[in-house]
Formats: C-alpha cells, sequence, structure tokens
C-alpha cells in the first residue's frame, strides 16, 4: 500500500489533502431521492442495520413470529437494486446501505439513487467510514443522539470525495477481495469461539453431574437431562441448602441515602464474577428504609428477572458486603453445599435449568422461584466439591484464555478491515497498479 504521488486540499476541513486528481461534490449533484410508494403492500420487506445492510426482513425471523406489527404494508417505500436506504434517524451509526433486492421499507426511511454513472459500491464503503459518519452525526438534527435524524437536506450538503469511474470500481474490487477474506477468518475464529464454548460447557456439565473420577460406580439419578450419577452422591432440593435472600430498593422519600459506600447491585453490574463495585452505592443507614438486606462477601449472586433469561443465568459473587436490588437473589450456604459448586452446577447445567425454572408468558422473563427451590441438587460429599471446583477453575480458565485471545484477533481484524476501508476509500493509500490496470483494461 502506497500513497498517491500528489495531493491537494480538498478545502474541506474534516476530508483534509485528496489525491491530485480527485474531486470533491456535495451528493446532492450525485444522488436523488426516490419517494415511490406500494399500491398494495405485497413486496418482500427489507430492513437495515449497521452492521449486516439491507437485509430481507423474512430472512431474519424466527419460525412463527410476526413479520411485522403493522396492520398494512401499502404505502411503504419501494426499494429497488443498488438504491440507498437510510433510516434516518440512525444513520451517524452506519444505518444505511445500498439494497441487492427490491422490496420496499418502512415510510420513515429516505431511499435515494445515483443520478451520475458513478459506481454505488464505491459509496457503499464511503458512508460506512468513521469519517462519513461523524458528518452524518454533525448534520443531523436533534437534542439528544437517540433522536437525531439526518434529513434529506442535510444529507445532499455534504461533501462526498469522488475518485475518476475507474478507480471508484477498482477500490470497490480491492475492498470487496480484502473484506471478503477478512470476514471469512472472522468467522472461521467466532466458529472456534462457539466450539471452545460447547466444550466449556460439556467439560463443566459432566464435572458437575459424573464427577471427575472415571472409575467411579454409578447410579440412575431418575432425572432424564442428569441421567446417571456418582452412587455415593446424595440428591437435595436447593430450599435444603441455602438461605435465600431477596433484594429491594430504599424509599422514594429517603434519597439522601444514596449517597454512601454500600454497593446496591442489580443485572447492569453482574459482568464479572467478582463484583466489588457498582454504579449505585446506598448508606448502611438506608437498610433500614428498604426491603433489601445486607449480603455478606462470598454469596452467590443470581439474576431472577430479566430479559437476557432466555439465554442465559447470570450468576456472581459478592466480592464485598453489599445490598442488591428486586430483580436478583443471594444464596447463602446453610449446608454442607458450597456456593462455588452451586454456581457451577447451574453453568453446567444451564441449557435444562432454563426450561425448568424461567416463567413463561411474562413481560420480562422471569425465574419462578417455587420452581427454583424445588429443585433436585447434586450434593457431593463436600471435600469432592472441593476437587471439582479446583478442577474446573483450572480447565476452565485455559479455555477462557483461549476464547478471550481470539476474541481479541477477531477485534484487531475488524479495526484492520475499517482501517483498511477508511484509508483506500478516501485517498490516504493507493491501491497497487496491477488493480487500477485491471479495471482500465476492462474499461
Amino acid at each position: 500500500m502506497q500513497r498517491y504521488n500528489k495531493y491537494k486540499d480538498s478545502g474541506i476541513s474534516w476530508l483534509g489533502e485528496i489525491p491530485e486528481h480527485w474531486e470533491c461534490k456535495r451528493i446532492k449533484y450525485l444522488f436523488k431521492e426516490i419517494n415511490e410508494r406500494s399500491l398494495d403492500g405485497g413486496e418482500d420487506l427489507l430492513s437495515i442495520s449497521q452492521y449486516t445492510g439491507v437485509t430481507k426482513k423474512s430472512d431474519k425471523i424466527e419460525n412463527g413470529d410476526l413479520l411485522t406489527t403493522a396492520s398494512t404494508l401499502e404505502g411503504y417505500k419501494i426499494v429497488r437494486k443498488r438504491q440507498l436506504v437510510t433510516n434516518i434517524m440512525l444513520a451517524w451509526n452506519g444505518s444505511l446501505g445500498f439494497s441487492e433486492f427490491n422490496g420496499i421499507t418502512s415510510p420513515a426511511y429516505c431511499i435515494y439513487e445515483l443520478s451520475t454513472n458513478d459506481y454505488y459500491k464505491y459509496f457503499h464503503y464511503l458512508f460506512k467510514t468513521d469519517v462519513y459518519k461523524s458528518e452524518f452525526k454533525r448534520n443531523s438534527s436533534g437534542v439528544i443522539e437517540s433522536r437525531l435524524r439526518l434529513y434529506t437536506d442535510d444529507f445532499f450538503n455534504i461533501w462526498s470525495v469522488l475518485p475518476p469511474l475507474h478507480e471508484q470500481e477498482a477500490i470497490a474490487a480491492f475492498l470487496d477481495e480484502k473484506c471478503e477474506k477478512i470476514d471469512a477468518i472472522v468467522s472461521i475464529k467466532e466458529q472456534q469461539i462457539e466450539k471452545l464454548k460447547e466444550l466449556r460447557q460439556i467439560t463443566i456439565h459432566n464435572a458437575v453431574t459424573k464427577g471427575i473420577n472415571p472409575n467411579t460406580e454409578m447410579k440412575d439419578s431418575g432425572i432424564e437431562w442428569i441421567g446417571e450419577i456418582p452412587k455415593h452422591w446424595k440428591m437435595k432440593r436447593l430450599k435444603y441448602l441455602f438461605n435465600i435472600v431477596g433484594g429491594g430498593t430504599p424509599s422514594k422519600e429517603k434519597l439522601i441515602f444514596w449517597d454512601g459506600d454500600l454497593p446496591w447491585v442489580s443485572p447492569k453490574d453482574m459482568k464479572l464474577l467478582h463484583i466489588d463495585t457498582t454504579e449505585d452505592y446506598i448508606t448502611e443507614e438506608a437498610l433500614k428504609y428498604s426491603s433489601t438486606k445486607l449480603i455478606k462477601k462470598g454469596s452467590l449472586l443470581i439474576v431472577v428477572r430479566s430479559g437476557i433469561l432466555q439465554r442465559t443465568i447470570p450468576l456472581a459473587f459478592a466480592g464485598r458486603d453489599m445490598t442488591i436490588n428486586q430483580d436478583l437473589k443471594a444464596f447463602i450456604q446453610t449446608s454442607d453445599l458450597s456456593e462455588n459448586f452451586l454456581y457451577y452446577f447451574i453453568k453446567g447445567c444451564e441449557n435444562f435449568l432454563l426450561n425448568e425454572w424461567v416463567k413463561e408468558g411474562a413481560t420480562v422473563e422471569s425465574i419462578e422461584m417455587s420452581l427454583m427451590l424445588d429443585n433436585l441438587t447434586l450434593v457431593p460429599p463436600f471435600s469432592e466439591q472441593q476437587e471439582i471446583v479446583t478442577y474446573l477453575e483450572e480447565r476452565t480458565s485455559k479455555i477462557d484464555q483461549a476464547i478471550s485471545q481470539k476474541q481479541e484477533q477477531i477485534t484487531k481484524l475488524k479495526e484492520y478491515k475499517q482501517s483498511l476501508i477508511n484509508e483506500v476509500v478516501t485517498g490516504k493509500v493507493r491501491i497497487n497498479d496491477k488493480q487500477l490496470m485491471a479495471t482500465d483494461k476492462q474499461n
């Protein structure tokens, strides 16, 4: 990758220098707005995302889900191939793209198409660059970020950097090739991460249901999804093994008690295995005016009400004395089952326990406490619990490290891809002569 031989000042502060033979034009001289409406709403419904661009809505919904809640799609805007679809409220974060499909989309979106013979694929990359997303945001109207709107006049007033047509085509072809390779590598690493997560889940499940001694005599647990367990293990209901302490909120009339140093933990804080800090703090005095109780360090915290309970059961340990809100419960050990073993038991059997515990039909997914507390839990001898926990801490830490490394690699690949696009479409670097020559020959 080299720079062009000569550059000139674009005259636009946020664009800076551009190759000497490139131009700058306002978008209004390159695009025109299209406002064609559907007569009956029978066309394919399209959606726009900053991540996937323009896609068919039918390709993304699950079986049985509604395609739309709208009573009719009559009057929706018609989209044709190679037209630009823009979500005016989210253009600033990249929610715009050129469609590869014919279809219809929300009347609230804007549809544009090139009015020149320029190459649409070049603008596909240009409008997703950081510098253009920043300019879309700067030209959007609104007081707060979630209400910003990029109206057509403001979009048209933005300057576009414009290489000659044959370079637009060569740049798009170059980026298509490079991005496809990068995306393929990212996809492989994401698949590897999923396999590592499956390995982690299987490792935990086997250890907490079968133990770590392969020569142990087994017996039928009587529970289909658990199967056989070591013969000397016991089974007890969760309500006989732990005290369950609920959370609550300090009295609204006593808001002065928020200004303290005692953590008040809610589901948004459940991001680490051990929680020491949070965004909200209360004073010990506030406990007098709250339904929440003081939770001792080391207690196992579990989210019992949250929109993410369909996928996972968030768990964490109290890293210090704290309080919790009404969406959490704390498990306090009262018997010969440790919080650490319970943590791994829930994580290892999570896929099954979600079906057993989560209340169906609620506005927000919630765990039915009576179902949880009546759940039969495996109870190995305490010394064996400690051995299993030590074994799993070692094994899962290695798997987590491998996952973390691959996630870092994915992050770097995506950053490189974005940087490559930014540099090439704005002329900061030049693609190789072979690709430019190949495009010249085609023309």
